[in-house]
């Protein structure tokens, strides 16, 4: 082969690939909606992350709150269930 061919060969195959790898106006469309559902569905997660946290925390306070009452009250007494016979 000589240069002309060798030449002509590698910018045919380029151009095979370049067009080849080219998108169509539906598939950025498509790319596009699928990126937008993603993101829906990111955000909904997102939200869904956040009550859990507000729930837990929620939890949490009410969990230390607890412990600080039990500490602070009063020890139990003991009852007297009369005599057993």
């Amino acid at each position: 082969m000589n240069y002309l061919s060798k030449s002509s060969l590698i910018v045919i195959t380029a151009t095979g690939l370049l067009l080849g790898g080219c998108a169509t106006k539906e598939d950025v469309e498509h790319a596009q909606a699928t990126a937008d559902q993603a993101l829906g569905t990111a955000q909904h997660a997102q939200g869904t992350a956040d009550q859990a946290l507000s729930a837990a925390q929620g939890a949490q306070q009410s969990v230390d709150k607890l412990r600080a009452d039990m500490e602070t009250a009063p020890p139990p007494q003991p009852r007297h269930r009369g005599q057993r016979g």
